[in-house]
């Protein structure tokens, strides 16, 4: 039996918002074709919008693995990695008790890890802005902020935190001179 009709049932349960039941199709299109890496990335991609990251790393690093010719499965893998790292760094961020500055610091070096690994990654900026605001460092968090406005020119939101990030600079260098 060939993997396609597996495959369209998958899309089918998305298009049904039942990523459970499209997770279990795209496994049994696996199964059923274990050497084809466009099943594997589908099933990667469904995995990661499931938050399942670790099982959308698997997939995506074994399609980049056997089509090691497409360069966008590379790309997704290390779209997935940024993902794992914003996923970790909120946890220090939202953290209720406050985070000691040198775990910031070391907050802020991955999360640069993460805009690296993917430029077009904009919740990445926004993470690295609330680090570098808790840090004090308003001006870089501004600059973190203008960048992912430029990825978003159109997010209102945004624009709202650009300019409550402005407001604690100019709070922060006001209460520096007195």
């Amino acid at each position: 039996m060939q993997s396609e009709p597996f495959v369209q049932k998958a899309y089918h349960c998305i298009l049904q918002n039942d990523f459970e039941e499209a997770l279990h199709w795209f496994e049994a299109a696996i199964a059923e074709n274990p050497e084809d890496a466009e099943i594997h990335y589908r099933c990667s991609v469904t995995y990661a919008r499931s938050n399942r990251l670790d099982k959308a790393m698997e997939r995506a690093l074994e399609a980049s693995r056997l089509a090691p010719d497409k360069p966008e499965y590379g790309l997704y893998v290390q779209h997935l990695q940024a993902m794992r790292i914003v996923q970790d760094a909120k946890k220090t961020i939202d953290s209720p008790d406050v985070a000691p500055a040198n775990q910031l610091y070391e907050t802020v070096s991955i999360l640069k890890e993460a805009v690296r690994l993917d430029p077009l990654y904009g919740e990445a900026y926004i993470w690295l802005a609330l680090a570098y605001s808790q840090l004090n460092e308003h001006a870089l968090a501004i600059s973190a902020i203008k960048e992912v406005i430029a990825l978003q020119p159109h997010d209102h939101g945004l624009q709202d935190m650009l300019e409550q990030l402005k407001g604690r600079l100019n709070s922060y260098l006001y209460d520096s001179s007195t």
